[in-house]
């Protein structure tokens, strides 16, 4: 029991702390993290009040790219997970709720989908449509909302079966009435854990798509962009890479611990 509450209390903090510190950024860095001082270009962190965490090649203030680029992957990690939830639980009630010929088309795209490499859709996608914040956004809503419906259909298999379901269906409920107050509410938990879990699993993507040049604009400030401008200064400067590498680190370990908690609290029994 102490290990759960340092485990909430840990997640609360690191995720808190981030999302505090990005939106901040707003009114702390009003020029975005963009301006640029040749002169003290590739300062070292923790030498000068004005760089805390030191600047780039091209002289920009890493502190102020690292919390203006924490916009963008919290942006597309919370906005993705978002789409991707409704979309799929919205197709997992109807499959599991009516069964029948929905059940069988629905769920045969979701294997469809599944049965494509993850890869090959992320290279198709972003090939045809290009990059940029919109469209990375776009392809993981349509590449993850799958999650999310097989989840939901195979817990609406279980609920539609239970005898409140069936007392309400035999006093004539009808059927939307019965998936918004007596089927959703047993569902949701559980989509609440995952949807914890694929944030943080997103910014990894976002970060990791970027990184290879397939994601957000490069004049964009973002963690991933941030980790491909450094990489040729590692021996060197560092700090470029590694300080937006903890944003990253702390941002997905805060939203895991929540993950974990969360699993724990709605699902007990499945505690190991």
């Amino acid at each position: 029991m102490q290990w759960r509450s340092l485990e909430f209390v840990l997640g609360v903090v690191l995720t808190g702390s981030m999302l505090l510190l990005v939106l901040c950024s707003v009114w702390i860095f009003p020029d975005g993290g963009s301006a640029m001082d040749l002169s003290a270009r590739l300062t070292a962190p923790f030498t000068t009040w004005t760089h805390p965490l030191g600047t780039d090649a091209l002289g920009r203030d890493v502190l102020a790219r690292v919390l203006v680029g924490g916009r963008i992957s919290l942006l597309v990690g919370f906005a993705s997970v978002a789409g991707a939830s409704v979309l799929g639980i919205v197709i997992g009630l109807v499959a599991g709720y009516y069964r029948g010929f929905w059940d069988m088309l629905l769920m045969r795209c979701v294997d469809i989908q599944l049965a494509l490499p993850f890869i090959l859709i992320a290279l198709t996608f972003i090939s045809i449509l290009g990059g940029g914040l919109v469209n990375i956004i776009v392809f993981m809503v349509i590449s993850q909302w799958v999650q999310f419906a097989r989840l939901v259909r195979g817990m609406v298999l279980q609920v539609r079966e239970r005898e409140f379901v069936q007392a309400a269906r035999a006093f004539g409920v009808r059927d939307l009435a019965m998936i918004r107050h007596h089927i959703l509410p047993n569902v949701i938990g559980p989509v609440i854990i995952l949807m914890t879990l694929n944030v943080a699993n997103n910014i990894l993507l976002e970060s990791s798509l970027t990184f290879l040049g397939l994601g957000v604009d490069p004049l964009i400030p973002s963690w991933g962009g941030m980790l491909a401008d450094g990489r040729t200064y590692m021996q060197t400067a560092w700090w470029i890479s590694v300080f937006p590498g903890l944003a990253i680190m702390l941002t997905v370990l805060g939203l895991n611990l929540l993950g974990d908690w969360l699993r724990d609290r709605i699902d007990p029994t499945g505690k190991q």
